[in-house]
């Protein structure tokens, strides 16, 4: 696709790309019990969902769901976390399919107000530091909250980078999308972070291959805390475990608990400062299994 010069025409025609590289439909919720809480931003009501853990709370982690998608469709990860000890928060975004006002936000409107939404959550939930997680276009959002600089709408007056972000757990970003997530606006994240992808996340009808999803990895300056984990026969779902749980599988559910594992231990070292995961982190370097985790 040519862009055009033009900063509105641009703008236009970036959304076939956004809904080509990070819309997903879901049709049916599938998680453990949350609480469902209400904000608001201005006047636009904002659904947040929660879960607390049952023992003593390490931290806070804010979840962005895929385009489209919803935070009850994302049970492995929430489950995941909340039994490491980690209270997690996920607002309703207003692309998603279950949102009752969705059809009044179109294009580059839901890229407006996923930032806002979490602004909101971080002004309300993260103010003693937090870790920034999404998923797709999520993880799009995640990355910015990180220092990854992508297209600043209008209405965002307010800097979206978030000194009091962690870290950042990035599944499959999307690639770099010219004017609205450049490699260079991927090169300013400014925190740890975990970068997910598998050999099979390829958007459908695109000549694009998996390793676009990398493009946060490979723009990120190399500080020794960033990190890529690419998963063999992995899908953008896998295979309908997040995101799409009416995808009728198989579940790519051993790849699962190995993104689980990493991710738990780079929570434990840059969320907990825990230097044993350090060390359990450099032995998992290379390739182990379905796994391949490599660190820059």
């Amino acid at each position: 696709m040519a862009f055009k010069c033009d900063r509105k025409r641009r703008r236009l025609s970036l959304w076939p790309l956004l809904i080509l590289f990070l819309l997903v439909g879901c049709n049916r919720a599938l998680a453990r019990s949350s609480q469902a809480i209400e904000l608001f931003v201005g006047q636009r009501p904002v659904t947040v969902y929660h879960w607390q853990p049952d023992s003593k709370v390490k931290g806070t982690i804010l979840f962005s769901h895929g385009a489209g998608s919803s935070p009850l469709k994302y049970a492995p990860l929430t489950e995941s976390w909340v039994r490491l000890g980690y209270e997690v928060y996920a607002p309703l975004h207003v692309d998603s399919t279950d949102h009752p006002q969705t059809d009044n936000y179109k294009g580059l409107a839901s890229w407006t107000t996923r930032l806002q939404d979490m602004q909101l959550l971080a002004a309300n939930f993260g103010s003693d530091g937090y870790v920034a997680a999404g998923h797709s276009y999520g993880a799009l959002t995640a990355l910015v909250k990180g220092g990854a600089e992508g297209l600043v709408p209008p209405e965002i007056t307010s800097p979206s980078f978030d000194p009091k972000v962690e870290l950042v757990l990035a599944f499959s970003p999307p690639p770099a999308i010219p004017g609205f997530i450049e490699k260079s606006g991927y090169s300013h994240l400014a925190v740890p972070a975990l970068i997910q992808t598998g050999t099979e996340d390829i958007p459908m009808g695109s000549a694009t291959t998996w390793k676009g999803h990398l493009d946060a990895y490979d723009a990120a300056t190399e500080r020794g805390n960033t990190y890529s984990l690419v998963l063999d026969d992995v899908d953008h779902y896998f295979g309908g475990l997040i995101c799409r749980p009416e995808l009728p599988g198989p579940h790519q559910s051993e790849q699962m608990n190995q993104a689980l594992d990493i991710a738990a231990l780079i929570l434990n070292r840059y969320a907990q400062q825990n230097m044993q995961s350090a060390q359990e982190l450099t032995q998992r370097l290379g390739k182990h299994g379905k796994a391949l985790l490599k660190r820059k």
